[in-house]
């Protein structure tokens, strides 16, 4: 751990742009899918379709996808903490509440994930990266006081979302703490395919297939970008993010994210946030500070 680096490298820099892209447009895509198709049912086609163009995609490409034997139990544990909880959580808690919030409280990710690769990792605080703490705690409490204030669905739906925050860090963590000896091609489909497998459960008894008879033109290209873009690329350039530096590093870096997220709700779907999720949202972005530039340890 110690000579991995205390802050992004450049060669990393084009990753993360592109990630940002996709995972920040996605936020819009996943909420036209779900205005349609079943959460179970969505997560399915997402997970499974994505999985598949990735395993085909390596396999074309002549990429080892053997698993460890003595890993799998390792493989299932990382996939339902990075996979199954995640994306269970995040469909159903998108459908209650706005698609810029949803990325606003999800990418709290790093609030959680700090504290954890400390007592897991033994990780070292740095001043910068306390920083980013305090300010991703303090937007957190800016958006969790306002939906709480809010009647209907909205309080649970912003739960849902940040116990998909809270299950991600710990994923994030633990795939540190237990690292796969194989390429993070074949990892990434992995554990899209094994972490899906509840979710695949779940949509065979749960939900009515039939009505994806009906599903129109935009739910139907916003389940397409989340299978090619969202899950076969995004997830493979996230292991590659997450496997090459510290926990603390990959996901502060990842925190402008969610500004792509509010933009593209407002530009594709009219929604319009209230000043305390721009407040939230500047609270958010400033941890990205501590990604940028190499830190001095606290003592």
């Amino acid at each position: 751990m110690s000579a991995q680096p205390d802050h992004l490298p450049a060669r990393l820099w084009w990753l993360l742009a592109a990630l940002t892209v996709a995972w920040g447009f996605n936020w819009t895509a996943m909420k036209v899918a779900l205005s349609v198709i079943p959460p179970w049912s969505f997560r399915t086609l997402c997970l499974g379709l994505g999985s598949t163009v990735l395993f085909a995609v390596l396999r074309a490409g002549g990429q080892p996808l053997a698993v460890p034997r003595q890993q799998w139990l390792r493989l299932w544990m990382l996939a339902f903490f990075n996979i199954t909880l995640w994306n269970v959580l995040i469909a159903f808690g998108l459908t209650m509440i706005a698609s810029g919030r949803a990325a606003i409280l999800a990418y709290t990710m790093p609030a959680w994930a700090i504290p954890l690769s400390m007592f897991i990792l033994g990780e070292r605080l740095t001043r910068q990266k306390a920083a980013g703490l305090a300010l991703g705690m303090a937007g957190l409490a800016l958006l969790l006081r306002d939906s709480f204030m809010q009647f209907g669905d909205a309080p649970l739906g912003a739960l849902l979302v940040l116990g998909a925050s809270v299950c991600w860090a710990l994923g994030a963590v633990l795939q540190k703490r237990y690292p796969m000896a194989m390429p993070a091609g074949a990892y990434t489909a992995w554990i899209m395919l094994l972490g899906g497998a509840p979710i695949f459960v779940c949509a065979l008894f749960f939900d009515d297939w039939r009505v994806l008879h009906g599903v129109g033109w935009r739910p139907a290209l916003a389940l397409s970008y989340n299978v090619l873009v969202a899950f076969a690329f995004a997830h493979w350039a996230w292991i590659k993010i997450a496997t090459a530096v510290p926990v603390t590093v990959f996901s502060l870096s990842m925190i402008v994210i969610p500004v792509v997220g509010v933009l593209s709700g407002m530009l594709f779907l009219g929604e319009r946030p209230s000043w305390l999720e721009y407040a939230a949202l500047a609270l958010v972005l400033g941890s990205l500070v501590a990604t940028v530039l190499p830190t001095r340890q606290l003592r």
